[in-house]
């Protein structure tokens, strides 16, 4: 079986956009970068599905137009190609040269089995020093969390703060471990500037709060450390509960 794409699923929710809208959305900025394509609903849903592995440079390019994310924070775990052709000559449309990825069991050996299901919207708070300003500061994004086995995607919705949020998690047991990256707002203290580093999270027994560090570089090339901790806020992932919470925290 494929294994679902949630990153890409989680940051078309994340925009509040149905998979009509996602696909007229990348036909859009093909058009405007004047590169056009035909992405559709199906197509959509078969990049969500991980039916299609890896999308072709034409969309990948819209894709990242769109979501302002790169194409690697999209969940697609195979190789772009450059271009693929038919044998008699025809180019591909909604193409995949790669086989999509398959799974046989939801864990890997020597992995604990997740407890429970997280999906829904969280509260994300972490908190930093800037030594720029010489004060502590907190970041704070309501954001979409999707779970598959022991996979967990995070993306913030676009309204909950002037910078995008992005978190990949493997679970194990209680025990989340993965990356981060956030894109400054450009007309913001950190200019536009892309940051990324390490997370890991513990979950608690209850499955509504996870709370850990992150770890990460700063602007003179020191790293450095906070606490970060996600709380459980609904489970529900309907379009009329994320434009509920699509606005800054309290």
């Amino acid at each position: 079986m494929a294994t679902p794409n949630s990153a890409l699923r989680a940051a078309r929710m994340g925009l509040l956009m149905s998979q009509d809208d996602f696909a007229r959305a990348v036909r859009d900025a093909g058009t405007r970068a004047g590169q056009p394509n035909d992405a559709s609903k199906r197509l959509v849903q078969r990049w969500e599905s991980g039916t299609t592995g890896a999308p072709r440079p034409v969309y990948a390019r819209a894709l990242e137009a769109v979501t302002g994310l790169p194409i690697e924070a999209l969940g697609f775990t195979t190789p772009v190609p450059l271009a693929h052709v038919h044998e008699d000559g025809r180019g591909g449309h909604d193409v995949d040269p790669y086989p999509a990825p398959t799974t046989t069991s939801s864990t890997q050996p020597g992995r604990q089995e997740p407890h429970g299901n997280h999906s829904g919207v969280w509260l994300s708070r972490y908190e930093y020093f800037s030594s720029g300003r010489d004060a502590a500061f907190a970041g704070q994004h309501f954001v979409v969390l999707l779970q598959h086995a022991g996979r967990i995607t995070v993306r913030s919705l676009p309204r909950s703060a002037d910078s995008r949020l992005a978190v990949d998690l493997d679970l194990d047991g209680h025990v989340a471990t993965g990356t981060w990256t956030e894109q400054t707002a450009t007309e913001g203290y950190y200019r536009g500037a892309r940051y990324h580093g390490a997370i890991q999270l513990l979950v608690e027994p209850t499955g509504r709060r996870m709370s850990g560090k992150w770890i990460g570089f700063g602007k003179e090339f020191d790293v450095n450390t906070g606490p970060w901790e996600l709380i459980f806020q609904d489970a529900s992932t309907t379009k009329a509960t994320l434009d509920h919470y699509n606005r800054a925290p309290e």
